[in-house]
């Protein structure tokens, strides 16, 4: 299980193309489904987590060892 753990409106940051982006968890995602454009594999002893960028306004999926906890 991941040491990482993020709620609904967590500001979280990843590392993007073009750098650091920044944005809100939307959903933590426990088993596998459509999101962010592609099938995610998740469970809920490796769950992902939805985000969106406060710049793009787009959704993407991370795992959690990906995202940093910002204020």
């Amino acid at each position: 299980m991941s040491e990482k753990s993020f709620r609904q409106g967590d500001r979280v940051e990843w590392d993007s193309h073009g750098g650091t982006a920044v944005g809100k968890v939307e959903k933590k995602i426990t088993s596998d489904t459509e999101a962010g454009g592609r099938t995610v594999r998740a469970s809920e002893d490796e769950p992902q987590y939805l985000v969106r960028s406060e710049k793009s306004d787009s959704t993407a999926v991370h795992k959690p060892e990906a995202l940093r906890r910002r204020s």
